[in-house]
């Protein structure tokens, strides 16, 4: 499994460049969109079924990213301008989504 090697964000992008040389793009908006908390994504009740709380409500800060940590060796963890820091993003599960037309092929 791949890892990151080095990330930054460059304007509306975060760039992450993979251990196997790999390079992804991707946009900040759709990032923050897509952010897996269970606030924004929903979480399983006991009986399995998808428990959503109120729709994110965005503002231009939503889109901007404040600052991003590791998590242990295995994730990535956004803290957006706008005080979400909630959502963390596995490498398999930010590489899985690598919006680049090679990774959209497999």
């Amino acid at each position: 499994m791949a890892q990151p090697k080095s990330w930054q964000a460059l304007g509306d992008l975060l760039v992450v460049v993979w251990d196997d040389g790999h390079e992804s793009y991707y946009p900040l908006e759709q990032l923050r969109r897509a952010c897996p908390c269970a606030g924004c994504s929903g979480e399983p009740d006991l009986f399995g079924r998808m428990a959503m709380g109120p729709k994110p409500r965005y503002v231009p800060a939503s889109f901007q990213l404040a600052s991003l940590m590791t998590i242990g060796n295995y994730a990535l963890q956004p803290n957006w301008a706008d005080g979400h820091t909630y959502g963390i993003w596995t490498y398999e599960r930010l590489r899985a989504i690598c919006p680049c037309d090679e990774c959209q092929k497999r």
